[in-house]
């Protein structure tokens, strides 16, 4: 049985979808052809719930339909360091667990890249496209065996 993709989404690119009317999911689905698992960090989700609370209205409503977004995903409890940012968090656990990530965020893409870490990005307000290479999933080949 195949394993599906694991693929992080940031809270940048949770926001795509109340700022540009994107359905990530369905554009992911679009953009990978593979089955795949979108994963959320619970430190994107201390993030969002902290820009719930202090920014504006407008951030305030984006941040609670990136919020919706995020219960749809698998959600991956982490600890964040005290110096770490919510970055470094997508970068650690993206490069050691192997997972693709999805951001719109131009500095955390580069970081990623910067550690062979396949990027989902937004792409002309309209489309996803990837940035790395992200390994077709191979269908595992059934052994026969014969005892006579």
């Amino acid at each position: 049985m195949r394993k599906p993709l694991r693929v992080i989404l940031d809270s940048s690119f949770l926001f795509t979808s109340a700022q540009f009317r994107i359905d990530v999911f369905e554009e992911l689905a679009k953009v990978l052809t593979q089955h795949f698992e979108p994963v959320v960090l619970s430190s994107t989700c201390h993030e969002l719930e902290k820009i719930m609370k202090k920014r504006s209205v407008k951030l305030q409503r984006q941040a609670a339909l990136a919020m919706n977004l995020a219960q749809q995903c698998s959600r991956l409890k982490v600890k964040k360091g005290n110096a770490e940012s919510y970055d470094d968090v997508i970068v650690r656990v993206a490069s050691k667990m192997k997972y693709c990530a999805a951001t719109n965020d131009r500095v955390l893409r580069k970081k990623l890249r910067q550690k062979n870490v396949a990027v989902i990005y937004l792409r002309q307000k309209s489309h996803l496209a990837i940035d790395g290479y992200i390994p077709q999933n191979q269908i595992p080949k059934k052994t026969l065996d014969v005892y006579q």
